[in-house]
């Protein structure tokens, strides 16, 4: 697996100090919006623009899948054959971010979701009974959250010719627990959240897409591992997992990172990029 070289690395943290960091851009501004995933990408957007002013960003809220297909087949003529439904497409919950290259084409800067599953926590705080006959303190998990790999599968699709993959999830609730962890009810019992339990967690339904790789980390820049010789690039989701509900300033630092390092990478092909 090849890896960003130090030069790289501190070429990334020069480009965080300039551009303020997350806490210098975001401490004030944060304090108007709400926790939303909306929200924090309308910030990271403005944020960008004001940190850039020579680049031209855009905000939108979905891709088509004809474009997706249109993409694929500039990359092989054998590729994005196949479209049934013509208004077919992909919304991520907190829509695309894309910068404009020197050859007047948008490039994908940040794509992000949001996603809830699992309300186990606040039922047993306040006594709230579960199930069909309304006498569990847990609920079995459901299989909603598995919707999230189309959007994965799409954008690898549409970024297929990019040398990075900027799509950061939250993933938060009790299907989500990455430890056991006990909670209090109103009886005075301690009910216990265990992170591996088959019929609670959802964690190893998603990491597919991340080809198992660690969670709770950035991986915008694209993987590469050898296979006999020859190099296979892999393009991950960064999925972050935990049972609490995602700060504001959480996903503000993750997703301002992962902007960055988007800029970063497709820094050589930005007019206004300095």
């Amino acid at each position: 697996m090849k890896r960003r070289g130090k030069g790289q690395s501190r070429r990334l943290e020069e480009l965080q100090e300039r551009a303020g960091g997350p806490v210098g851009i975001f401490s004030d501004e944060a304090q108007k919006h709400d926790a939303s995933i909306k929200s924090v990408m309308e910030v990271i957007s403005r944020s960008l623009a004001e940190s850039y002013p020579k680049l031209s960003f855009r905000q939108r809220k979905v891709i088509s899948k004809k474009e997706i297909n249109s993409k694929l087949e500039s990359v092989d003529k054998r590729l994005g054959k196949v479209l049934f439904v013509k208004k077919s497409n992909i919304q991520p919950d907190g829509g695309i971010i894309e910068v404009e290259d020197k050859f007047g084409n948008y490039r994908v800067v940040l794509v992000s979701e949001s996603k809830h599953q699992g309300n186990d926590v606040e039922k047993i705080q306040k006594g709230i009974k579960q199930g069909k006959n309304k006498d569990k303190d847990l609920m079995s998990a459901g299989n909603a959250i598995e919707r999230v790999h189309k959007n994965i599968l799409e954008l690898r699709n549409f970024m297929l010719d990019e040398l990075h993959f900027p799509y950061v999830i939250f993933l938060q609730g009790s299907n989500f627990a990455t430890d056991t962890f006990f909670v209090r009810s109103p009886d005075g019992r301690d009910v216990k959240i265990a992170h591996d339990a088959g019929n609670m967690n959802r964690i190893d339904r998603v990491t597919p897409s991340s080809y198992g790789m660690e969670i709770n980390r950035n991986y915008c820049q694209n993987v590469f591992v050898d296979l006999d010789g020859k190099s296979q690039m892999l393009q991950v989701p960064s999925l972050y997992f935990q049972a609490d509900a995602w700060s504001l300033q959480s996903m503000v630092d993750i997703l301002w990172k992962t902007a960055l390092t988007s800029i970063n990478i497709l820094s050589g092909e930005l007019d206004g990029y300095e």
